[in-house]
């Protein structure tokens, strides 16, 4: 591949040749048998002409002429050439000779353009029909509507100008400059006309760089908007006919702001845009320029992208030149005019978006600013101005600026004179060919520092575009992305091979157990055959009914015996058993050798004789007695309670409880995929990362499209170093929810630890626009939603898989636990927030009996991505991504320092134990916001947690006191309520707890109802609750405990004696309670067995 630009330079010149076939419906100034021929251009270079035929009327014109032209290192005409200029085929008829007419006229009927991009793709040879279009003036533009005037041409070379690894590894660039909305108003479309120039640099073939100059720009006037699909011209001049200027099927097609990659697609630049793209003044080119790149031109403009990352576009007004002569101090004057730039302007064109993955195509506005050089340096390291470097060329610049583009001047008539032609010659022809709208960089002179600052000094005229708030519209496609994306194909495959499926086990019965079975199988199969054998023989019998003689039974038994070992059943039952015993030996006897005494081979025997009789008895006390034992009950906990439990032993650490807790809701029901999410994000909280990556790859082999399954795998692979695993998970995720900003979100924050700042930012340009574009309902859902999609309150809300809204918090207090971390994300009547809690509303609140209340917060409605990312990664207890979502959140200019911000913060300390940072958090977070119940609620738990009870009580009562609730509302209750038993007030404690046990009963709930009523000596009401506590959690040592106390004080002694012995077993860690335990049993007597 390194020799691809030497095998372009050794190759010989390639001919390419041009022949017109037929041409079809031609129709003459004189009639319909006109005397034509044909002209054929390329490049500004004459081709050649034909012959003259003669059209038979109604038939088809044979020309059967070829031209051509070479392509090569010494030829005039470039790859690039070939890429953006087509052949120019002129249809020109010859008038009759008048009277004494020496000289004969000419009159061009139509033009059409034929493209010759094919060639670039590898093709050899191709035949097209390209309509002839008319010029003003012509016959063709009055022919029948079914008659269309067009040319067959047939294109070929000898061989393909390309070779395959120089088509596969070049690229073809096409740069659309569409208009200027809203420039100054001191243009005008009426007085004197100018020519509008725009132009930017690119590199292009052999390590140069080619300008791209869009001249001629149209100014109209407001009053109505573009067409919204209109076709695009050819970048070059000489086109007579207005519908050859055109590229066939390539158009402008506009696309939604929002959609656009340019600086005016937020929703606030909406408005203004279409103001200006209806009633405003504007400059239209709507032309495309194509440039061909080979593979060091791709990589020079990738790498230049990721240096430089703006792209200067600049802009200016020029005055047409007069064509006429002049004399020499008149021409010197008019150079040094041309050489001033008025209305010298430019546009940075961030191009870092063809650098991300997949990228074909960028469109947008960009604002124009005032071209300034020192500022045009440092944003783009560009150390000269295109424009002006034109402008020094005051003979190119007289060129340029002749005539409109595409348009002949009105004093010049569109008929040539093959007679002037002729006498023009080779030099003329040689002149314009190097007359091109496309300028190599080698032609622009370096400018010279005085040149600079007498050109350049206050750039007033530029300033108004400033004032005048105007923007220039471009595309830039290539025919191929610079950077490759992974097929969602390739990233479904890559997981696969990361965590291959495997089918679900049935559950089997293994080792002992298994032979047991088996041989209680095998003795119920013998019973039937042996029942089935005596009904035969004597038939049935009633014997419930009727007494039967003991001697009618006994000869009833031997001649059974007789009948079975006469036809050899009894034998058969025997080796029937034979293989089931065997397995008993070898299983649950573990004997697998013979034995060497017989005396302990007869020990063995006798043994397994007791113990077959015994397993016989109870396999046909199985099959004749119906004596089925009744099915277990139901738990009387679902799995919502369990999680609620769950969560609430994290708040108060205890984090073996809570384990147990999540272990029993995988123990029933392994299928279900927030059972495995919430588990592995436990695992996540106490550090168990290996744990918690098992439990995301269960999740995942569940449903392999699930997205926040995706997602928590690649968090958890970044965290244990695999970076390219957390990659393949994260670009999945994008792949099967590409409308998920989440995705896009924590990918972007993936990219920014891996330092790839161009990938960082497009996923987040992404993730933006899925922002801005998704309706206000679906990007805040109600925060009681959950991660894994379960039922609501009332009904059923499911999404489609891999198109999960994303939570928002409410108020910005969701997240961590408090205690451990803080407090976890719940609505007043919704469950806990679970590590799978994203999506659906907890059906939680269908236990419990509670209507959903209108005191909800409100959603804080300009949430940006990035919170809404920190939102999730701390529900999902991934604290190591919080807090870079939180430090783009401090940037972003839809977030800043609001009042969610500095309560994530605050919970983030709160988790790290930074009493000191918390509280400053919390207290800009007041003055943003005082009445915020979340603001008073977190100050409480900091407080509560660094040991100030008192003010934590003040805090929860205020947090109580407001209309809204906060969005954690458990740990509230729970922990004022423990304030209030330690300060001696037991009734506000009752009630507080009675409040908890309403919306959200635990067991630690109804235990604080039944100390408290125990306190105020209401023993029925307190061993009720406490009841209800060991109900919930029958495991709890301090439940036990009082349950004691109040069996002690209704002088119960066996129950007393029974709960001692339980809170003895389970370890209560309570010693003041202990000792009142001790000093009751002393005064009542009894209670502890062991005196």
């Amino acid at each position: 591949m390194e020799t691809a630009p030497e095998d372009v330079k050794t190759r010989p010149p390639a001919p390419v040749h041009i022949t017109v076939l037929k041409a079809h419906d031609l129709k003459g100034v004189k009639g319909d048998a006109p005397v034509t021929y044909l002209r054929s251009e390329f490049n500004n270079a004459l081709l050649g002409d034909s012959p003259k035929l003669e059209t038979p009327p109604n038939k088809t014109t044979e020309y059967n002429f070829t031209t051509s032209f070479d392509i090569g290192a010494e030829s005039p005409h470039s790859l690039d050439d070939v890429a953006h200029k087509p052949v120019l085929l002129t249809v020109i008829e010859i008038l009759p000779k008048e009277k004494k007419q020496k000289e004969e006229k000419t009159s061009v009927l139509g033009q059409t353009a034929v493209d010759l991009l094919p060639l670039l793709r590898g093709e050899c040879h191709f035949k097209v029909t390209v309509p002839l279009h008319p010029v003003h003036g012509s016959p063709l533009e009055t022919v029948h509507p079914d008659a269309k005037p067009s040319l067959e041409v047939a294109v070929s070379v000898p061989m393909t100008l390309l070779t395959e690894p120089q088509i596969s590894n070049g690229n073809l660039l096409r740069v659309t400059m569409e208009a200027a909305y809203c420039v100054p108003d001191s243009w005008t479309p009426t007085g004197p006309q100018y020519n509008y120039v725009s132009s930017l640099q690119i590199p292009s073939v052999g390590e140069k760089d080619s300008t791209l100059i869009f001249s001629n720009g149209v100014l109209k006037g407001g009053g109505e908007s573009e067409p919204v699909s209109r076709q695009k011209r050819w970048p070059m001049s000489g086109i007579s006919a207005p519908g050859a200027q055109h590229i066939p099927e390539s158009f402008i097609l506009s696309v939604a702001y929002e959609e656009e990659d340019g600086e005016m697609n937020r929703k606030e630049d909406k408005d203004f845009r279409i103001e200006s793209e209806t009633h405003k003044k504007r400059v239209t080119w709507d032309t495309e320029r194509r440039c061909y790149l080979d593979q060091y031109a791709t990589i020079s403009l990738q790498k230049r992208i990721a240096e430089c990352r703006y792209w200067p576009v600049e802009i200016m007004r020029a005055n047409f030149s007069p064509a006429g002569k002049s004399k020499p101090g008149k021409a010197e004057k008019q150079g040094d005019e041309d050489a001033q730039i008025s209305y010298h302007g430019v546009a940075y064109v961030n191009l870092v978006p063809l650098l991300y993955p997949g990228v074909r195509r960028l469109r947008g506005a960009y604002k124009i600013l005032a071209y300034q050089d020192a500022e045009v340096l440092e944003k783009t390291k560009c150390h000269h101005s295109v424009l002006r470097g034109l402008a020094r060329q005051n003979s190119l610049m007289s060129k340029l600026t002749a005539a409109p583009l595409g348009l002949n001047p009105p004093n010049v008539k569109p008929t040539p004179s093959r007679l002037t032609r002729d006498e023009k010659g080779t030099k003329e022809k040689e002149g314009s060919r190097r007359m091109s709208a496309v300028l190599r960089s080698s032609e622009v002179a370096d400018i010279d520092p005085a040149v600079t600052n007498q050109a350049v000094s206050a750039n007033i005229e530029g300033q108004q575009y400033v004032d005048s708030g105007t923007y220039l519209v471009l595309e830039v496609t290539l025919e191929k992305p610079l950077v490759p994306k992974r097929m969602a194909e390739e990233m479904d495959l890559k997981v696969r091979e990361l965590i291959p499926a495997r089918p679900q086990l049935g559950r089997r019965t293994a080792g002992a157990q298994k032979a047991v079975a088996d041989y209680h199988s095998q003795v119920t199969s013998i019973t039937n055959a042996i029942l089935d054998e005596y009904c035969q023989l004597f038939g049935q019998q009633e014997t419930s009914a009727i007494d039967v003689d003991p001697q009618v039974l006994e000869e009833q038994k031997c001649q059974l015996n007789y009948e079975l070992n006469c036809t050899g059943k009894y034998f058969a039952f025997k080796e029937q058993l034979k293989h089931s015993v065997v397995k008993i030996v070898r299983e649950k006897y573990l004997q697998t050798s013979a034995f060497e005494d017989r005396d302990q081979m007869q020990a063995f025997l006798s043994e397994l004789y007791v113990y077959l009789a015994d397993q016989m008895h109870i396999a046909l006390n199985k099959t004749l007695f119906d004596d089925r034992e009744e099915a277990p009950p139901a738990p009387m906990t679902d799995n919502e309670q369990l999680l609620r439990f769950a969560k609430e032993a994290e708040m108060t650490e205890d984090y073996n409880l809570a384990e147990m807790y999540y272990q029993e809701r995988l123990a029933r029901d392994r299928q279900r995929i927030e059972h495995w999410l919430d588990y592995g994000c436990f695992k996540l909280l106490v550090g168990d990362y290996i744990k918690a990556q098992e439990c995301f790859h269960e999740a995942l082999v569940l449903n392999r499209e699930h997205v926040q399954s995706l997602l928590l795998c690649g968090i958890v692979a970044v965290i244990m170093d695999n970076n390219e695993d957390a990659e393949v998970f994260f670009e999945d995720a994008t792949c099967v929810a590409p409308g998920s900003a989440l995705a896009w979100t924590i990918l972007g924050l993936f990219y920014e630890i891996q330092g790839n700042d161009i990938r960082m930012e497009m996923a987040f340009s992404e993730a933006g626009k899925l922002h801005q574009a998704a309706p206000t309902m679906e990007r805040a859902p109600d925060c009681g939603k959950t991660v894994c999609g379960e039922a609501s309150d009332n009904e059923a809300t499911e999404f489609p898989e891999g198109n999960v809204p994303t939570s928002r918090g409410r108020s910005g207090s969701r997240g961590l636990s408090i205690g451990s971390r803080p407090p976890e994300e719940t609505t007043p009547h919704t469950a806990p927030k679970s590590a799978s809690s994203v999506v659906s509303k907890s059906k939680a609140g269908t236990h419990r009996g509670v209507a959903p209340s209108a005191n909800h917060n409100p959603m804080p409605t300009g949430s940006s991505i990035y919170m809404e990312a920190a939102t999730f990664l701390a529900q999902v207890n991934a604290t190591q991504f919080v807090q870079r979502a939180l430090s783009h959140e401090l940037l972003s200019p839809d977030g800043g320092p609001s009042c969610q911000y500095h309560l994530m913060c605050a919970q983030v300390h709160l988790l790290r134990k930074e009493f000191d940072a918390a509280n400053e958090n919390l207290r800009e977070a007041s003055q943003v916001n005082h009445q915020n119940p979340d603001v008073w609620a977190l100050t409480g738990h900091m407080r509560y947690m660094s040991g100030r009870k008192g003010e934590a009580r003040q805090c929860y009562e205020h947090a109580l006191s407001l209309v809204a609730d906060a969005s954690e509302m458990h740990s509230v209750y729970l922990r004022l309520g423990s304030i209030y038993l330690q300060e001696g007030e037991f009734e506000k404690a009752k009630n507080t707890y009675l409040r908890a046990c309403k919306r959200s009963p635990t067991c630690l709930t109804w235990l604080g109802v039944g100390v408290a009523c125990y306190r105020l000596e209401e023993m029925q009401e307190a061993e009720d609750a406490l009841s209800e506590a060991n109900t919930l959690n029958n495991s709890n040592a301090e439940a036990w405990g009082y349950l004691t106390l109040v069996c002690l004080k209704t002088g119960r002694q066996l129950e007393a004696e029974q709960s001692y012995k339980y809170c003895r077993k389970l370890h209560v860690q309570d010693q003041t309670l202990m000792t009142e335990i001790r000093q009751l049993q002393e005064e009542v007597g009894f209670g502890d067995p062991s005196f």
